[in-house]
């Protein structure tokens, strides 16, 4: 699996990058068939904004958070792509 992070209006330090990369892993544990995500980091005046694109087999996600906080908005983006990640693998047991 590739986790592409990228810093637009802000510069991608190395305790940012492991902090996503982190969260991420911790979420993605429910799907083995993920191939790549592409992380969007920016600010705009005080508020801070993640977007994060996910593709795998069959599988496309999309998922933005926002807070004033850059590690909260990365906490709240990794919560609601569980959260996705969740209800497609329920989707795929019912129809089983």
């Amino acid at each position: 699996m590739q986790i592409t992070i990228i810093g637009r209006h802000i510069d991608v330090t190395p305790a940012i990058g492991d902090h996503c990369r982190r969260k991420l892993n911790k979420a993605l544990h429910h799907h083995n068939l993920i191939h790549s995500i592409q992380v969007t980091l920016s600010v705009e005046k005080m508020l801070h904004r993640a977007e994060a694109h996910l593709s795998g087999n069959k599988l496309e996600l999309f998922a933005d958070a926002e807070s004033e906080n850059l590690y909260t908005t990365i906490d709240a983006l990794a919560d609601k792509l569980e959260r996705q990640l969740l209800k497609h693998k329920g989707k795929l047991r019912s129809h089983r």
